[in-house]
């Protein structure tokens, strides 16, 4: 059935429920028609005119009787033969008055509409009334029996309620079956479609994990069939694309580590030679500034080499945590003060707040999270201007550590709010500087903030100023 389209199962699902609904309906019918008949023909299900049935008797009785049927002494006999769960008597005088009875309602509330009723039957309030006149030896009326009962299957059966529960069950059996019948039947569609979605599901997670080396197993003639086969092209075109894509990728994280690496040596011999020119007497002072100007940069060449090696181990996947048990506030404590010697040449304050409890003693990299805020809080103290200041807020919750560095420089532009964590990406000019920077940091934050299981974001602070907001996990 697979090789059909999903329009033509879809058909012929449903043509096999209908089937299977009126096959199985009739069935319960006819067994249900068997077993009441087999009952009532044992004596062990009455039929719904069974007390009906029961009149001619108590007719005879009532005649035999006569009018000393009218005396209470006649009362325990017509208890026993009246009997059921709806099946009463009453009887009357000749002027309608009620004399006994298990009906204890008047049943005729007028001599005329009794004497109307006899020897009929009429429906009354929901009940059949059948009058029997009671005639004495002159062939007077003196009197009247009138028995009220209901033509109902389950109220003549001891056993009413399971019967009722039976006879629901049987009437309602159609809409029974078309529900089992439906979750059944559309129970293997459904299979026949999601069997191989799932195929493909897998697929796109295979080709997500960058692996390629995989077959899609199914094979058929309808719409889905077409899918997996289209799908299988894709995938060879994809890996033909990517593959190159990918090998060009890694070519490049190799070239950049290899370009970084091949880099540290000559910057730092050129580094040496600079502070031994600056130490060197003979040097004038015109001589030792431009010297000071080469050192400055080498040191900025040399941090720009160092993050491009880091951002080359980072993409990769060559990094990992190493945890170790810090003493958290007191890290926090020293590194404060390190940022506060830093910014010391241009006047710039910075605090530490604890907003709640933070635990003494966390499991942590904290080789890693120095990296992290190193790179956020060197951003601050390049854009904060003088006389600023640079807070960092710290506070635990639901198994995380949560940081807020904010500065008071010239905050982020809408650009910087879309593309600050790409790499390479230099800031707009709201939060340019003249010395420039590398373009990676903030990547390098948000890649090591991921590793160890948290957020990185930023905004701008409603006091004016750029806040950097990110977490890791405790």
């Amino acid at each position: 059935m697979k090789n059909r389209s999903l329009v033509s199962q879809f058909r012929i699902t449903l043509v096999y429920i209908l089937f299977a609904v009126i096959a199985s309906t009739l069935l319960t019918w006819i067994i249900a028609a068997f077993v009441f008949m087999n009952a009532v023909d044992n004596g062990k299900l009455r039929p719904e005119n069974y007390y009906e049935q029961q009149i001619p008797n108590i007719k005879q009785y009532v005649q035999e009787e006569k009018s000393m049927i009218l005396s209470t002494d006649s009362k325990a006999r017509l208890d026993d033969i009246v009997q059921g769960d709806s099946f009463f008597y009453q009887t009357t005088d000749n002027e309608g008055n009620i004399l006994y009875g298990s009906y204890e309602e008047r049943v005729f509330d007028s001599k005329e509409k009794l004497y109307q009723s006899l020897n009929t039957t009429v429906l009354l309030n929901g009940h059949y009334v059948h009058v029997v006149p009671v005639i004495d030896d002159e062939g007077k009326i003196t009197g009247a029996v009138s028995l009220v009962y209901t033509l109902n299957l389950s109220t003549v059966n001891p056993d009413k309620h399971w019967i009722s529960i039976i006879l629901v069950l049987v009437i309602l059996s159609p809409f029974i079956y078309m529900i089992l019948f439906t979750i059944l039947f559309s129970r293997n569609y459904a299979g026949n479609i999601s069997h191989p979605l799932q195929i493909l599901a897998n697929g796109a997670q295979q080709i997500k994990n960058k692996n390629l080396d995989f077959e899609i197993h199914y094979h058929a003639d309808n719409e889905l069939g077409e899918l997996c086969l289209a799908f299988t092209e894709m995938k060879t075109a994809l890996k033909t694309s990517l593959s190159a894509q990918w090998k060009m990728e890694q070519e490049r994280i190799e070239m950049v580590e290899a370009l970084a690496h091949d880099l540290k040596s000559p910057l730092s011999i050129i580094k040496a030679y600079s502070e031994a020119l600056v130490d060197d007497t003979d040097v004038d002072e015109e001589q030792r500034q431009y010297l000071s100007i080469m050192e400055e940069n080498i040191e900025k060449s040399v941090s720009l080499v160092q993050q491009m090696q880091y951002t080359s181990e980072l993409d990769s996947a060559s990094v990992s945590l190493v945890k170790v048990s810090v003493n958290i506030q007191e890290f926090l404590k020293q590194k404060t003060t390190d940022y506060m010697l830093q910014g010391r040449s241009k006047n710039i304050t910075v605090t530490l707040d604890f907003q709640n409890i933070i635990p003494l003693t966390v499991n942590l990299d904290i080789n890693k999270l120095e990296r992290i805020l190193d790179n956020i809080v060197s951003n601050s103290l390049q854009y904060t201007p003088i006389n600023g200041e640079i807070k960092i807020s710290v506070k635990a919750e639901n198994g995380n550590i949560y940081y807020r560095i904010c500065d008071t420089g010239a905050g982020f532009s809408s650009k910087d709010l879309e593309k600050v964590f790409v790499k390479f990406y230099r800031g707009d000019e709201a939060r340019q500087s003249k010395d420039g920077h590398s373009g990676l940091g903030l990547y390098i934050a948000k890649q090591l903030t991921e590793l160890m299981g948290g957020t990185i974001r930023i905004e701008n602070s409603k006091l004016g100023g750029g806040c950097v907001i990110f977490s890791h996990t405790i």
